[in-house]
């Protein structure tokens, strides 16, 4: 061919394949817009602009549809239309004084009523101040769905009120974050996130709601749209795109949906690692089972599984939820001298316990003990091992489930009386030393311990124990028994301080024929006193009971000897019980001078309680020696 006839047609295939790449590039973009913009879906979904519905009523139709009683909160203008909704369909909405509170309250229902918790949080700073509680509740493995406002979409990052990055926040604490972009999107997002919470090792989640999905059209359409019309190309653009994006927001807002719980799932033992552990446990001489918390976790109920530990006969050692599993005064309950037992069995079971700080990161297990090991997380499953210890069977699974299964698998076993015997046997002894110290006389105001005795003698049958504090609450996990089966609420391997008010608030919601305590340190009272408002206004009456020693004793007791200072560490003798009458409850003052009639006012405020008052027992305690050496780091 001509060379002069080459150069034009080469040139002109190649303005060609760049108008070609060019028409692509555009159309793709355009497809791009359009999607984004929900153009196409739009011609299949009309939107009603006369409707008054919200997506705050779509919130609360998918929690009723979940079974979700109480939703806590402090209220914000960014999540109103949920908690209005909520309460329209007869779901408790309980306002707390701190977004805190109500994040720990949630996990407190989630941990007793084995669903989902919720607690709904205003924008920015709402959402920051739960930080703390969904830490707590993440490692404490509870399901709590944290609900979050936020400004509306196209205003983020514009400086809009209370407008921060949320989800970067929540990602590293929670199992699943997500922003719902639509009110088509609310339904499917949040079954998704409750599903989540529960299924494996459970743990929170975070949804976050900017405004322009939960108010209603015509509310986001008179604050998106400019009612005078605009004369520019560039205004015209503008409103065009955002009559789409509106269109888009409402679109297929109110189609029929399917609300109902996805299926959770969770991991289980085998037959085989089963039967690998009833081939080890029915030639064990010394075995011993260590319960935590992951225990009481559904589908296995506890009564169950306190069933399947007696007909098992093996001696348990109880921590944190798990405390209370096998009743007050049961047999197989060792509570004291752990660390010597350890050293001595010859097969150790870590149902869900972790050998973190709590086990001396597994140097307190024996080299010559059979480690079996069954937990949900994988992580926590081998925790240090191969460094401080080694599992002989390492179960990835629910700990409830297996001992059930393995109680079945060990018909016929007898775990050998005499080394039962022998562990109740210095049980005992040590209690007695417990009751004997007890009695000595502190400097001044009253022996914790002997406070303790007294209202151990003096709790009800079907009482509820939570947690709050250091060194008086570390005192009392020895001395008061709980009762039952998730009976005690403690904060979890995280130790927050804080988690009483919220706690009790949830754990009187959930039982309310119970007699609910905190246990609280003068210390962690601080954090939560003004809940007491909160337990008047929703008629939720409690008894709190602060070991008041004036000082953050845990901190103390360590840094004085080692340090030479108690800098920072030292309170008052503080009056709780007026502030507790101040804020509509009923305080008594505990002190040596009316020691001798402790018991009667321990009844008399327990009196009070059940007519409905929430009350503060201010009980002046003063120093002992126990527990001396234990680990506040």
């Amino acid at each position: 061919m001509n060379p002069d006839v080459i150069a034009p047609t080469l040139a002109l295939g190649g303005t060609t394949t760049w108008l070609v790449a060019l028409l692509g590039t555009f159309m793709v973009t355009l497809l791009g817009a359009a999607h984004k913009l929900g153009l196409i879906y739009q011609l299949w979904y009309q939107v009603d602009p006369k409707s008054t519905r919200h997506g705050g009523e779509i919130v609360a139709d998918v929690l009723k549809a979940h079974g979700v009683r109480f939703v806590f909160t402090l209220v914000g203008g960014h999540i109103s239309p949920i908690l209005v909704a909520s309460e329209k369909l007869g779901i408790r909405v309980v306002d707390t004084r701190h977004e805190a509170t109500a994040v720990f309250a949630a996990d407190a229902v989630a941990r007793l009523s084995g669903t989902v918790g919720v607690a709904a949080v205003t924008a920015g700073p709402g959402v920051t101040n739960t930080i703390t509680a969904v830490k707590n509740a993440q490692m404490a493995e509870s399901p709590v769905l944290l609900i979050g406002g936020a400004a509306a979409t196209l205003q983020k990052g514009r400086g809009a009120l209370q407008d921060i990055d949320q989800l970067s926040l929540l990602k590293p604490l929670c199992k699943f974050c997500a922003s719902v972009k639509t009110v088509r999107d609310i339904s499917p997002v949040l079954r998704k996130a409750i599903a989540i919470a529960q299924c494996d090792t459970p743990g929170p989640v975070f949804v976050e709601f900017p405004l322009d999905v939960l108010y209603p059209y015509h509310l986001i359409e008179r604050e998106l749209i400019k009612k005078t019309s605009s004369k520019g190309l560039v205004g015209k653009f503008i409103n065009w795109y955002l009559r789409r994006y509106l269109g888009n927001l409402f679109a297929g807002a109110w189609e029929v949906r399917d609300l109902s719980p996805l299926p959770v799932k969770m991991p289980k033992a085998t037959k085989k690692e089963v039967q690998q552990c009833v081939e080890l446990i029915s030639r064990a001489k010394k075995p011993v089972i260590l319960l935590g918390s992951q225990v009481t976790l559904p589908p296995t109920p506890v009564k169950k599984l306190r069933d399947s530990l007696e007909e098992l006969g093996i001696p348990c050692f109880l921590g944190g939820m798990a405390r209370g599993m096998l009743g007050k005064n049961s047999p197989l309950h060792i509570r004291q001298n752990r660390r010597e037992v350890l050293k001595e069995a010859d097969v150790v079971i870590l149902a869900g316990t972790v050998c973190d700080f709590r086990l001396s990161y597994g140097r307190i297990l024996s080299k010559g003990s059979k480690i079996i090991a069954v937990n949900r997380n994988p992580e926590q499953l081998l925790k240090n091992a191969h460094v401080f210890w080694k599992p002989h069977i390492a179960i990835k699974g629910d700990a409830g489930s297996f001992l059930v299964h393995l109680s079945q698998d060990l018909k016929g076993y007898s775990c050998p009386r005499d080394w039962v015997i022998s562990l109740k046997e210095s049980d005992h002894m040590k209690e007695k030393e417990n009751r004997e110290k007890a009695e000595e006389l502190t400097e001044h105001h009253l022996n914790p311990l002997k406070l303790l005795h007294h209202v151990d003698c003096l709790l009800p049958e079907d009482s509820l124990l939570v947690a709050d504090g250091g060194d008086f609450v570390g005192s009392a996990a020895y001395i008061v028994k709980p009762r039952g089966p998730l009976c005690w609420l403690d904060p979890g391997a995280f130790g927050t301080l804080g988690v009483g008010g919220g706690f009790a608030l949830g754990a009187k919601l959930c039982r309310p024929e119970s007699e609910v305590w905190i246990l609280y340190g003068d210390g962690s009272l601080g954090f939560s006193i003004m809940e007491f408002d909160t337990f008047v206004r929703h008629k939720t009456p409690v008894i709190a009971l602060v070991g008041n020693d004036a000082c953050w004793s845990q901190i103390s007791r360590d840094q004085v000897p080692l340090l030479g200072s108690n800098v920072a560490c030292g309170l008052d003798y503080l009056d709780y019980h007026v502030v507790a009458d101040g804020l509509g409850g009923k305080g008594f003052l505990l002190n040596r001078q009316n020691e001798d009639q402790m018991d009667d006012i321990i009844r008399t405020a327990q009196s009070e309680c059940r007519s409905g008052k929430p009350i503060l027992l201010n009980a002046l305690i003063g120093k002992t020696n126990f527990r001396e050496g234990s680990i506040s780091v």
